[in-house]
């Protein structure tokens, strides 16, 4: 058996001294963080100044040492700052260690708490990214509610512009609102020569630019062509059944939320998103480039519609709703 040499005693590390304090360096090295990071604990008051060499630079003792691991331990775990300096500060304050068990149990209980919620969320927005990549970017920035509605459609048969249009819409009324919408874009899509009407009334009313006067027989001559085509499109809409669908996403919608505090006379929940506004509010706050002449049409046309109902309504003597001047 080889006898040991004296590099393999014991009694050679045995003449090993530690060192009483350290320098800020060899701090950070040995707890795994910077001197930066350091001076940042001293600046906040989560670790005490320490006392000074004769250097006038910070040393560093046994017990600063234990507070920077855990201040580092408690750091990694996701335990803000803040919630560590309290916690040193109840426990300094605390006249048994079982009470400061108990801040620090109690901060990690909100940590907990804290990750739950962002895992939570992170579970929600990467559903979100996955649907816009199943349904297509602009399609999947729609809720769920609005595209079940258009899925039957053919691929292409919407254009960017209905996107945009629908997410205006649900931002404005809710999901409920921007499916119940969708319906007119359902109807343009699967009638070739509505669609081609729509954009020549489109047309004309982007041909009312700021070279227009209100008072120009153009602006009553669009706003006549822009009920028209509403009047055909609401045939069409009726006479093609999507009419019922509505009402059948009206029940869809109340199985799916049943009645909360903002619920109309009927029960029914406005289906607006958290922090959405009304469509009074969102009229001043959402541009849109018209013109007074183009303004005025809208206005002509509104008025045209609300005649023409009050008319049916006389003459079928069956009340209805009246329609909306948008």
């Amino acid at each position: 058996m080889a006898r040991p040499t004296e590099e393999d005693s014991p009694l050679t590390y045995s003449s090993f001294i530690p060192p009483r304090r350290v320098k800020i360096g060899d701090a950070a090295a040995f707890v795994g963080t910077t001197p930066r990071a350091i001076r940042h604990y001293h600046a906040i008051g989560l670790l005490p100044e320490p006392e000074r060499g004769g250097d006038d630079r910070r040393r560093y003792g046994y017990e600063d040492m234990i507070r920077l691991l855990w201040i580092r331990k408690m750091a990694d775990a996701g335990i803000a700052l803040d919630d560590i300096r309290g916690a040193f500060a109840d426990t300094a304050s605390s006249d048994g260690d079982s009470d400061s068990d108990s801040d620090i149990a109690g901060i990690l209980e909100r940590v907990e708490e804290t990750l739950v919620a962002q895992e939570a969320e992170l579970r929600r927005q990467r559903t979100a990214v996955q649907r816009m990549r199943t349904e297509g970017s602009r399609m999947g920035l729609l809720s769920d509610f609005v595209t079940s509605r258009l899925k039957s459609l053919p691929e292409g048969s919407l254009r960017q512009a209905d996107l945009d249009n629908m997410l205006v819409i649900e931002r404005i009324f809710g999901p409920l609102g921007a499916a119940v919408n969708a319906t007119r874009y359902i109807a343009l899509a699967t009638h070739p020569d509505l669609r081609e009407e729509s954009d020549r009334v489109d047309a004309a009313e982007e041909a009312l630019d700021d070279t227009v006067a209100v008072d120009d027989p153009r602006v009553a001559q669009v706003a006549a062509q822009r009920h028209a085509f509403e009047k055909a499109l609401e045939a069409v809409i009726e006479d093609s059944g999507l009419a019922q669908d509505d009402d059948a996403l009206f029940d869809a919608w109340d199985a799916l939320h049943p009645p909360a505090p903002d619920a109309d006379e009927a029960g029914r929940s406005s289906g607006r998103e958290p922090g959405s506004m009304s469509a009074f509010e969102a009229t001043g706050k959402m541009p849109y480039d018209f013109s007074p002449a183009r303004l005025r049409c809208i206005q002509l046309a509104g008025e045209l519609s609300v005649a023409s109902w009050e008319t049916e309504r006389a003459v079928s003597g069956v009340p209805g709703n009246r329609p909306s001047n948008g």
